[in-house]
């Protein structure tokens, strides 16, 4: 689903009218992502998921994942003709390592499918770069690259995945790594299983619109 709304609008909006207020440009941080409990005042708008707060960007669009049969939200994309990059959010230890734990189920599950998971070192640590055999919409075999990569908060763990070109070149993807760097995660007080996807909700307002499959 592409979301269509007013909000994401006002947020970029109310973004750029800050940044130019009084001649003093606010220089978003890269220190991130961060707990939604202690985000700096670093200026940038984000766009309220439920456990994810994002920053919307000009050149990228926001998108949705929505389950067909549940009508449960279950990632957030921001995506272009290039690319997209892939947000979730899960429940973890509270002095754990989960990205630690689960990157060798991910290397398991590409193996299962017939492909290879390689370890390389990235911005944000340990990541795993995916190649899996794969058919495009033109009957003609082909690889699909995914890079993922896990960042461990307070119980919580941030995974993102790169697909299209921020995934097949890592070095000249600055700037959607500084995508994740903007994001806040909201874990909440409540008791989770560890490993279990944080929920996450439609803005007020939002217009979801379909996006045809490809």
């Amino acid at each position: 689903m592409r979301l269509r709304r007013k909000a994401a609008d006002e947020a970029a909006a109310n973004q750029a009218a800050g940044d130019g207020a009084e001649g003093a440009e606010i220089e978003p941080s890269d220190a991130g992502p961060f707990d939604a409990d202690e985000l700096p005042e670093d200026g940038v708008a984000r766009l309220d998921l439920g456990s994810l707060l994002v920053a919307p960007l000009a050149d990228r669009e926001l998108r949705v994942q929505v389950d067909e049969k549940s009508g449960e939200v279950r990632a957030v994309l921001l995506a272009t003709d290039a690319g997209a990059l892939e947000l979730r959010a899960f429940a973890a230890p509270r002095n754990g390592d989960l990205w630690s734990d689960i990157r060798p189920q991910i290397a398991a599950d590409a193996a299962r499918r017939g492909g290879t998971a390689t370890e390389r070192e990235g911005r944000f640590g340990t990541e795993l770069v995916c190649e899996v055999g794969m058919t495009r919409a033109d009957g003609v075999a082909g690889t699909q690259t995914s890079r993922v990569i896990g960042i461990n908060g307070p119980r919580w763990l941030l995974r993102a995945t790169f697909l299209g070109e921020p995934a097949r070149d890592p070095e000249a993807a600055g700037e959607w790594e500084s995508a994740i760097a903007q994001v806040a995660v909201r874990r909440g007080a409540h008791a989770m299983p560890v490993g279990e996807q944080l929920p996450l909700t439609l803005p007020e307002g939002a217009q979801p619109k379909a996006v045809p499959a490809t």
